[in-house]
Formats: C-alpha cells, sequence, structure tokens
C-alpha cells in the first residue's frame, strides 16, 4: 500500500508550540513574525495562547510541512510538536 493510499496520510496536520520558562513573550511573537510572515497582532495573538493556554497551533498542512515548521521551532529555541489535527 502507497503512502497515498492511507487515509491518516491525507489527514491535516499541526504544529503545537508550548510554553516554557526560558523563552521571553517578545521573542516568541518575533519568532512568528519572522518564520510565519504572521503579522504582529496574529504572532502576539498566538503567543499569549502559547503563554496562558500552555501551547497553541502555529501552522497546519501536510506532515513534511509541518515537521519542518517544527523543526524550525526547535532552531529558535523554543518547544514545538506536530501531530494530526485530530488528536486534540
Amino acid at each position: 500500500m502507497a503512502v497515498l493510499d492511507r487515509p491518516e496520510a491525507d489527514a491535516p496536520w499541526v504544529c503545537l508550540v508550548w510554553n516554557d520558562p526560558v523563552n521571553l513573550m517578545s521573542y516568541v511573537t518575533w519568532v512568528f513574525q519572522t518564520h510565519f510572515h504572521y503579522p504582529r497582532a496574529r504572532a502576539e495573538k498566538l503567543m499569549m495562547d502559547v503563554h496562558s493556554l500552555g501551547r497553541a497551533v502555529v501552522s497546519t498542512g501536510t506532515r513534511e510541512k509541518v515537521e519542518a515548521d517544527t523543526e524550525a521551532m526547535h532552531g529558535y529555541g523554543l518547544w514545538a510538536t506536530f501531530q494530526h489535527a485530530d488528536q486534540g
């Protein structure tokens, strides 16, 4: 069975950034603006979700795209994971 034949291959994926005790809120906002090219307001909203809710979905898409975004977040020193979008 080819990868594209598996139903989970078509499922959307998400990149989650998790709250951590290290990075400043201004830095996290800057990362979201720099890497994802989000407008300041969106980057600040996502940063506040990370800070107050403990995590935020910062990107969605194919597994390959989201995995690359997760690795990029690690490169910026942020705690990030990826998973199927329907895993809550």
